[in-house]
């Protein structure tokens, strides 16, 4: 899985407010925010360059913008790989063959019939891309459900926290739910049909060993390490880019322009 090469600390929307041209300013108000003060404490102070009167804000209002940041960059993600050909045509996550299915695919080659496998590997990854917008309510609860000490801990964590915040958070709950949907895509996918056809040209080989798949565990694996993936750039992209920053909410805060 892909990790940012940056070091620093500070990840997501914190970043965007220390990254920009009044970020000196806006660290202090926020490091105290995010250290455990008070609210009213927190918004003693105000950010005269980013033109933020942080008076004016709350903890809330700040969970809120940060939250709303990681929901964003969630909703990116899903669209872009639930569209057609979001997984096979996308050389970072395209989901390859299971090994088993790897060494079944020699043995077909040998005879010819090696064409039937690699058709499976596309329909897998059309079943990913069937699959992948089931994650979407799921991300979007999880953020909502995030507290004032979860954002204070991804912001104590380390560059990628918001990435792992939501593997250790949701992929128990993903793979449960992705499951019955990726078995229906695989089939709708056609990729049931062409793996028991690629099973029957196999076993129809003479003194090959016996080879099976869990297609469902494999594509549900695959899809999962392509969606944190592309959460993990896009966590490193919101850091960095403040066109990011599209919201109201997150322009009041933040002070994007």
């Amino acid at each position: 899985m892909y990790k940012p090469s940056s070091k620093h600390l500070i990840t997501i929307t914190v970043l965007i407010a220390l990254s920009s041209a009044s970020s000196l300013s806006a660290a202090g108000w926020l490091d105290r925010l995010l250290g455990g003060g008070s609210e009213e404490q927190s918004s003693a102070s105000s950010s005269e360059n980013s033109g933020v009167n942080v008076t004016d804000l709350s903890s809330k209002e700040l969970t809120q913008a940060f939250t709303q940041a990681l929901r964003l960059g969630s909703e990116r993600v899903i669209s872009q790989l639930g569209k057609p050909d979001g997984f096979n045509k996308d050389a970072a996550i395209r989901i390859a063959l299971p090994d088993k299915l790897v060494t079944m695919k020699g043995w077909l080659d040998k005879a010819g019939l090696g064409a039937s496998l690699d058709d499976l590997e596309v329909r897998l990854n059309h079943a990913a891309e069937l699959a992948t917008p089931e994650a979407k309510a799921l991300f979007l609860r999880t953020i909502e459900q995030m507290s004032f000490e979860d954002v204070k801990g991804i912001y104590q964590g380390g560059n990628d926290a918001a990435t792992r915040y939501f593997q250790a958070k949701m992929t128990p709950a993903l793979t449960t739910s992705m499951a019955p949907i990726v078995e229906q895509s695989l089939s709708q996918a056609g990729a049931v049909k062409v793996y028991d056809q690629a099973l029957s040209q196999y076993k129809a080989i003479p003194f090959v060993p016996d080879l099976k798949a869990n297609l469902v565990t494999h594509v549900v694996d695959g899809g999962l390490n392509g969606i944190f993936h592309y959460l993990a750039k896009e966590e490193a992209a919101i850091r960095e880019n403040p066109v990011k920053r599209t919201t109201e909410l997150l322009r009041r805060v933040f002070g994007a322009q």
